[in-house]
């Protein structure tokens, strides 16, 4: 039976765990072959979940990558259009939270780790992977924010700042692409049960928030050849019909 992402080819970034291993499973499942990127210490956990997409049928390729090495982004653009002469689906979901913290107190280290993991690689993965996305024929391109963008909420900066220009960055992408026919869009999750969540509201109890398998069909709709979703930041919450307290 033919399955939605058949032929489909889609790189996962974050893909070792929570919401980027839960989506690259579920693209898997629609027929998808995965190309699954994560920081080279999250070897292992890429290699579980390359034998659960082998298990499915479909093609894993992992890639252990630290994506403040922009050079190393440059060349997996080059490495997948010499293999594969095409990218289709490009999720961007890799980030991190850094300090909560007063913007005073935030270390320097630390917030230029968090500019660059949490924008400039995705710069960098959007200038490596929009011109196999546009060898595309339906290519689609998803990144997630976060709802801390634009609340100012204190002690958040950090995020809540590179957050804010991730979606500038991918919304001024989204209007370039009109154009070449990549569908851009953006997605915010809310408080999902993750461990990013967890290290941020310590003090929450996991077991009111949904989960990464919740969401994870929510890209699916996004990364289907049929899509025509663009330049949107779509709300998890809303899209599922769940009610914030």
């Amino acid at each position: 039976m033919t399955k939605p992402l058949d032929g489909r080819l889609a790189l996962v970034t974050g893909a070792s765990r929570g919401i980027g291993n839960a989506v690259a499973l579920e693209l898997a499942k629609a027929g998808a072959d995965i190309i699954a990127l994560a920081r080279p210490r999250s070897q292992g956990a890429l290699e579980d979940l390359d034998d659960q997409i082998k298990a499915m049928g479909r093609n894993c390729t992992i890639v252990p990558l630290d994506l403040r090495d922009f050079d190393a982004i440059d060349r997996l653009g080059g490495s997948i259009y010499e293999r594969w002469g095409k990218l289709d689906i490009l999720v961007g979901n890799a980030a991190i939270l850094g300090p909560i913290s007063p913007l005073g107190h935030i270390d320097p280290k630390d917030w230029a780790e968090l500019i660059d993991i949490n924008v400039t690689a995705n710069w960098r993965l959007i200038r490596s992977m929009d011109p196999l996305l546009k060898l595309s024929k339906n290519g689609k391109a998803i990144f997630v924010t976060s709802g801390a963008a634009g609340k100012h909420k204190p002690h958040w900066g950090g995020y809540a700042v590179s957050k804010a220009a991730l979606e500038e960055l991918v919304m001024t992408y989204a209007a370039e692409s009109r154009i070449s026919g990549v569908k851009v869009t953006m997605v915010d999750p809310g408080p999902i049960r993750t461990t990013m969540r967890a290290r941020a509201v310590p003090g929450e109890n996991p077991e009111t928030l949904p989960t990464v398998d919740q969401i994870a069909p929510l890209f699916l709709e996004l990364a289907s050849p049929d899509a025509d979703r663009h330049a949107e930041i779509v709300r998890f919450y809303d899209w599922a019909g769940i009610k914030r307290d």
